[in-house]
């Protein structure tokens, strides 16, 4: 393994080995602290541009499963067609991997998606600094070629622009494999009636997103970032997460205002930047957290209630609670930190979640949020 060193933006130094693809690489370093998931998590379009630093100290053990795509479209096993993260940093990584479904190592995969790979940094030291810190950007240096310095800038980017798809793209329910993960049979009623269309606008969707809305027998029409979808024909909204700077979505968010001002009211539901896209268009603000929530184990609190949950999520902004405008409201609560999680309209089906109801990986405790949006359509 060739020697290599993480410099962060103060100048802190990290030194390990490389043990990915072999290239020099910038990006924004953040750290996740979830203790399994890294198919999911490098395959996440929200983490483009961004450096992924697993705190949990082994990785790589269960190796990665075979890369397949659906007949519907979808990955069998990952969240998207490739690799979005700029690298991955971990402290151990186990070069024998053993799993039922596993087809390759983690240093094979990440060598033939030609990402970067970092083995033998203090995870948790690197993740105190980033929460001393906060997030910031950094730097793979291959200490053999001492000269070639990589280049990168996270701030003002549109990664949505980069990650969404370029063309509209539908799905039927009835694409669906038999004894795929999608056929999950659900309790009476958590099923839309037949013939709903639901437009996805894509920030960077998650393919577990569109999973949970085909098992529910909704027709997805998946489009661009940037596509006016109001003259389309469709029964409901679903804006979808994705990475990067909500203040750069600017076109998503006019269309957005378009669906909110029509007279003919239909329900829509956001997640994580679908719930920033959704309150920017209603008319609140967004701010850039210190660090963000990366991980599995974020609790959060319905507002009004003594319902909490153990939920999965990755985003560095959130919404401004304190700018919403009065027929608007906070639907969920981070418990750790007080930061919004969800809003909700108080009289129009239109509500969003900050965290990943889908959770692929991670908890699935809300997934009912998708059974409470077809039950509008």
């Amino acid at each position: 393994m060739r020697n290599v060193t993480l410099i962060l933006d103060d100048g802190t130094k990290f030194h390990g080995q490389s043990f990915g693809y072999e290239k020099p690489v910038a990006g924004e370093v953040v750290f996740n602290t979830a203790m399994m998931g890294y198919p999911e998590s490098l395959t996440d379009p929200s983490y483009a541009g961004q450096m992924m630093v697993l705190t949990y100290p082994l990785v790589g053990n269960y190796g990665v499963p075979e890369f397949s795509i659906e007949p519907n479209g979808t990955a069998t096993y990952m969240e998207s067609e490739k690799i979005h993260a700029e690298a991955i940093i971990v402290s151990d990584y186990s070069t024998d991997y053993s799993h039922w479904n596993a087809k390759e190592s983690l240093g094979d995969w990440l060598k033939r998606e030609q990402v970067p790979g970092i083995t033998g940094i203090d995870t948790r030291q690197l993740t105190k600094v980033l929460r001393e810190h906060g997030v910031m950007m950094g730097k793979i240096i291959f200490d053999d070629e001492p000269d070639n310095i990589p280049s990168a800038q996270y701030e003002g980017i549109n990664y949505i622009e980069k990650v969404s798809c370029k063309d509209v793209i539908t799905y039927k329910p009835s694409d669906v494999v038999e004894g795929n993960v999608e056929t999950l049979k659900l309790p009476k009623g958590n099923k839309c009636k037949p013939g709903k269309k639901v437009v996805l606008v894509d920030c960077g969707v998650k393919h577990n997103i569109i999973r949970c809305l085909l098992k529910r027998g909704v027709e997805v029409i998946r489009v661009p970032w940037n596509y006016d979808f109001n003259n389309l024909e469709f029964d409901g909204l679903f804006l979808a997460n994705g990475p990067g700077d909500p203040d750069t979505a600017v076109d998503a968010v006019e269309n957005i205002k378009k669906f909110l001002a029509n007279p003919n009211v239909r329900p829509c539901m956001g997640i994580c930047m679908g719930n920033q896209l959704l309150s920017k268009a209603a008319g609140a603000s967004i701010y850039k957290l210190k660090y963000g929530h990366r991980s599995h184990n974020q609790p959060v609190q319905q507002v009004g209630t003594n319902r909490c949950f153990i939920t999965s999520q990755n985003h560095g902004y959130a919404v401004d609670n304190a700018t919403l405008p009065s027929d608007w409201e906070p639907l969920f609560v981070n418990m750790n930190d007080g930061s919004n999680e969800g809003i909700k309209h108080k009289k129009n089906p239109w509500f969003s979640a900050q965290f990943h109801p889908e959770a692929a990986s991670g908890p699935v405790d809300t997934e009912f949020l998708f059974d409470d949006f077809v039950k509008l359509l």
